[in-house]
């Protein structure tokens, strides 16, 4: 099917491979886009991308924060027979691994492609096939007969690893199947809300933020905050969907398509109130629907953000996507676009009244 513009972008930016420390490519396409809206792009000194948008060049620094780079693999060693050991690099369950196509970028930029390999079932005992692999037991086929053979096509140890999947959109086009949401979606709703700021009036200064290395430990926020120094920080990032089978109450009751998640509790950071009462108002005030969303078992950029100088007020605001931290995941078009609205209209009420009045609300 034809894409529209948005589409086009959300492509282009989930197709791109890049895990932590490695987003040089969805950085650069992050770039090509947020770039015409904004007066100035700059980086930290780990990749993190920054654009800057000046409405009152005295007024507060929003920071809306997503992050580059996505779970993958790295190659660890060859072995003599080529096959390939990987290390993981963001969280990952064996379930979702075994006989999954994989992307080796090379040095050089050539992508070769793997697929992670298993036994049959018919050799397998029969207490082992209710068990799962062990990860460190997995290794990769990329066709390869020998170790020198492997090398001889660029493939050495550090080179990383991606799942090997491309962006759809379903039978239902409100839905969205691709690989990297997390948080490509992030990215996108940084660049989207700079997009629909050109022609409105916003009294302080926005920064679109692609950060990187937040899958091994929010790194990059940390960085790039820092560098920033914003007065209110937002993470927009992926949440977990519990409209699955499976999936009870107690662990999640967002839905797709039910609005932005306002992520009141996760493991990294306790939502900050007074930001939190700000943006329900708004939602509330411009009927943007919203759902609740905790994670205690999760975190986002949010959990550096408001630990960066003396403490900076942040909110994580959520897309609930199903299937997260695996090759493909779901999520739906109007909570993005809903997401962006949000974002927007909050920008656009953040003066320093608003500022001072959230951080001791």
């Amino acid at each position: 099917m034809n894409l529209d513009q948005t589409l086009q972008m959300l492509k282009d930016l989930t197709d791109a491979n890049g895990i932590p420390g490695n987003e040089k490519a969805p950085r650069a396409v992050m770039k090509k886009y947020i770039e015409p809206f904004a007066d100035k792009i700059e980086y930290d000194n780990l990749g993190s991308l920054i654009a800057e948008k000046c409405g009152d060049e005295k007024g507060p620094k929003i920071m809306i924060a997503g992050h580059l780079d996505e779970v993958g693999f790295m190659v660890s060693q060859i072995d003599e027979k080529g096959f390939i050991k990987f290390q993981t690099v963001g969280g990952w369950w064996a379930h979702v691994m075994l006989s999954q196509r994989v992307t080796i970028t090379t040095r050089s930029g050539e992508e070769i492609i793997g697929v992670i390999g298993s036994k049959p079932p018919h050799i397998l005992p029969q207490e082992q096939r209710k068990k799962t692999v062990d990860i460190k037991d997995m290794f990769i086929d990329v066709g390869a007969s020998s170790k020198e053979e492997a090398e001889s096509w660029g493939i050495r140890p550090g080179d990383m690893i991606t799942p090997y999947f491309e962006f759809n959109v379903m039978k239902n086009e409100k839905l969205l199947l691709a690989k990297a949401w997390d948080n490509r979606i992030g990215c996108a709703i940084a660049i989207e809300v700079l997009k629909r700021l050109q022609n409105e009036k916003h009294p302080n200064i926005v920064y679109g933020v692609g950060n990187v290395q937040e899958e091994v430990g929010l790194r990059g926020a940390k960085t790039s905050t820092f560098k920033i120094q914003p007065d209110i920080g937002f993470a927009v990032d992926v949440g977990i969907a519990g409209d699955t089978p499976g999936i009870t109450a107690k662990e999640s009751t967002s839905k797709l398509g039910a609005g932005p998640q306002i992520v009141i509790y996760d493991a990294s950071m306790v939502s900050h109130k007074g930001l939190r009462d700000f943006v329900i108002d708004v939602a509330e005030e411009n009927k943007i629907p919203y759902q609740f969303e905790t994670m205690p078992g999760g975190g986002t950029d949010g959990g550096s953000i408001h630990l960066t100088g003396s403490g900076v007020p942040t909110l994580s605001i959520g897309v609930a996507t199903r299937y997260i931290h695996s090759h493909a995941s779901i999520l739906h078009r109007d909570d993005f676009e809903n997401a962006v609205k949000l974002m927007v209209e909050i920008v656009k009420r953040l003066d320093w009244d608003a500022v001072n009045k959230i951080k001791f609300d």
